[in-house]
């Protein structure tokens, strides 16, 4: 069994995929081809955002939006703890600082009200909030447009993990200032090697971020006007997510009857991250909670001895790790990421996954 099965989805878009592929080599245009115009395009039309900028991975997404803001060094970003180190990783590149906000125990996304109080202690000191869509489930974007509008605020939504999901029919990646998703193959639209996009529908900070992705370059490549990165998408890649992009809708409603079916399964059994009313998660991980440390260990052996993958997102949670030390974070700091990570589970999550194996997941977990 695989914990995402990417070789089934391949063969159903083989045709379409090699055929990309094959047009990529024939037209040797590798860097910045037509495939990567034509993507943007279509990523717009499924987002509604009016300006996209594919990049080379979800990282330099992040990073390139904050390049965009003109975030200094020594600029506070706003962010939760609970999430994969790129998020933070982005800002200490650019020698800013995360601030960390400790999540919701339901949704297990940035705390609205921890948020606020936080913000309302120093109201000059942010500028920009970079909440994390955890697993594929939106954050509170109602309340977070609230606080942009009160506090004068910026949004960069990290939507690494949840393209294709929405709120009141609104996709992710057009939440924020500016949205930021990766093309990591595991990822709910991935490539085959890394990559990721940027969506705004501001166009002058869409102009910057074209120029930063091609080393800040102004009139002409050998004309820079800013510092940039070498930030671009390949070709192939962008070959490769053409026709991925046109079944993602299909597939999320198919990662959602997924979900559903091990809800039914387990929800006496587990806590589970709770999904409001009026979002649609593309559920990038499904995610159990177990009584400890110790239940999740006995939980996973049973799963391994049985051959059926599982996974722990996030073992360590970035106020904890060795790279922020210098932040003087401490265990107790924030209580419920610390929670969350010490008993967190994820089961296998693909569009493909049979009835029948979530069923012999489930009773593998239940067990004696």
């Amino acid at each position: 069994m695989k914990f995402i099965d990417l070789k089934k989805q391949y063969s159903k878009l083989k045709e379409k995929i090699d055929r990309g592929i094959n047009n990529v080599l024939e037209h040797g245009k590798y860097i910045m081809g037509p495939e990567v115009i034509i993507l943007e395009k279509n990523l717009s039309d499924f987002t509604k955002s009016k300006h996209v900028i594919t990049c080379s991975s979800g990282t330099d997404a992040l990073l390139m939006s904050l390049m965009s803001l003109n975030v200094k060094p020594g600029d506070y970003i706003l962010t939760t703890p609970f999430t994969f180190i790129a998020t933070a990783e982005a800002i200490s590149l650019i020698g800013a600082i995360p601030e960390f906000i400790d999540i919701d125990s339901n949704t297990f996304n940035i705390d609205m009200s921890r948020l606020e109080t936080k913000i309302k202690k120093e109201p000059n000191k942010y500028k920009i909030i970079m909440p994390v869509n955890i697993f594929g489930l939106p954050a509170n974007y109602t309340e977070l447009f609230d606080l942009k509008e009160k506090y004068n605020l910026m949004i960069i939504e990290d939507a690494a993990q949840s393209f294709g999901s929405s709120i009141e029919g609104r996709m992710s990646c057009n939440f924020g200032d500016i949205g930021c998703t990766s093309f990591f193959p595991a990822k709910p639209l991935g490539c085959y090697g890394d990559g990721g996009a940027i969506f705004t529908n501001d166009e002058d900070i869409a102009n910057i971020l074209r120029s930063i992705r091609v080393h800040g370059t102004g009139a002409d490549k050998y004309d820079n006007v800013r510092v940039g990165i070498n930030g671009r998408l390949d070709t192939m890649q962008a070959a490769i997510l053409i026709p991925k992009l046109e079944i993602l809708s299909t597939e999320i409603k198919l990662r959602n009857k997924v979900a559903q079916t091990y809800n039914q399964i387990l929800d006496k059994h587990f806590d589970l991250q709770h999904i409001p009313s009026g979002y649609v998660s593309s559920w990038a991980q499904y995610s159990i909670l177990c009584d400890s440390s110790k239940h999740r260990e006995n939980i996973m052996r049973k799963l391994k001895n049985k051959n059926i993958p599982s996974a722990i997102y996030y073992v360590i949670p970035l106020h904890l790790q060795g790279v922020y030390d210098h932040l003087n974070y401490k265990m107790g700091d924030f209580p419920v990421s610390e929670d969350i990570s010490s008993r967190i589970l994820s089961l296998p999550m693909h569009p493909y996954l049979s009835s029948e194996e979530i069923k012999q997941i489930c009773d593998v977990i239940l067990g004696d």
